[in-house]
């Protein structure tokens, strides 16, 4: 792959989120700000995108419904000619502004879920009230013909995923996949943030960039500054990350020596932390079986 060879970005439009999960990679919480990038700036940006070849985006946060531009930012995405995925937690009241965006043709939306048990699920966003409420927004966007995506997110050991999936089915979600923790961020455990938690694809063909413009080759590589975007055009960016891609892919190869079969290919591709799938832009997209997860919500 040629290092132009673009074809998705994460947008993380803002740090703020109303949730403070124990996991979340991206260190988001109230605390958070939509950062330096102003209206303009994700403006040229997902231009940029689609002139170098990119096909779809994703929002992300944070809780990017909280970013006041984020229903301008997707219109303009989609005049661009892009794939939509907004990743919200779905933990909050929706305007009828936003619903009316997430209609539109070629906009898709994903959340993460925790537990059937209300108080399970609380506890790991820390928010009371948080399942009642996401549970509320999956129904509202079935019932109104919004695709979705549901990462169940394996993060505490008294979890009974099982029932999750159940109870997601019973709302009569169809695509739902098993996340695994990524250690960085909040989600750190008993390692340090490192390739080791990536998936192996994050130098191919996606970049990601930050509220204050920064861009990294993956939202969990968040210590591989490649540039800044308010800086510098993304092409430029992305053509000086062809050095950072090499090393990538030479880790990636000795990963793969050292760990030659991640995953039973007759079960869920989520099944080993060496094979998640947070990578790409969904089912549908240039990465077919590789959509892109937001584990921290």
């Amino acid at each position: 792959m040629m290092a132009s060879d673009l074809r998705f970005l994460w947008l993380e439009v803002t740090g703020k989120c109303q949730l403070r999960c124990s996991h979340c990679y991206a260190d988001s919480g109230p605390h958070g700000t939509h950062g330096s990038m102003t209206l303009a700036d994700w403006r040229r940006v997902l231009e940029q995108g689609a002139r170098l070849g990119v096909s779809d985006v994703q929002f992300i946060g944070g809780e990017p419904t909280l970013h006041p531009a984020l229903p301008e930012l997707v219109r303009h995405a989609r005049r661009c000619g892009l794939g939509i995925e907004v990743f919200s937690n779905l933990a909050r009241t929706m305007s009828d502004e936003l619903w009316n965006v997430f209609e539109l043709p070629g906009v898709r939306l994903a959340t993460s879920y925790y537990a059937a048990d209300p108080v399970m699920h609380d506890r790991i966003t820390t928010l009371q009230g948080s399942y009642r409420r996401t549970r509320r927004n999956i129904a509202e966007a079935g019932q109104r013909g919004i695709p979705l995506r549901v990462g169940v997110v394996a993060v505490d050991e008294s979890q009974d995923v099982d029932a999750a999936i159940a109870d997601l089915t019973s709302l009569g979600v169809t695509d739902i996949k098993l996340d695994q923790l990524r250690q960085v961020g909040r989600g750190v455990r008993d390692q340090a943030p490192s390739v080791e938690q990536l998936c192996g694809k994050c130098a191919d063909g996606s970049l990601a960039i930050s509220p204050t413009g920064d861009v990294w080759p993956c939202v969990f590589a968040r210590w591989m500054a490649l540039g800044n975007v308010r800086e510098a055009e993304l092409s430029e960016i992305n053509a000086a990350a062809g050095v950072t891609r090499i090393e990538l892919r030479s880790r990636f190869a000795i990963r793969s020596q050292r760990y030659p079969d991640p995953c039973n290919p007759d079960c869920n591709p989520n099944c080993n932390p060496q094979c998640n799938p947070n990578c790409g832009p969904g089912k549908d997209g240039p990465f077919p079986g590789c959509p892109p997860t937001d584990p921290k919500k």
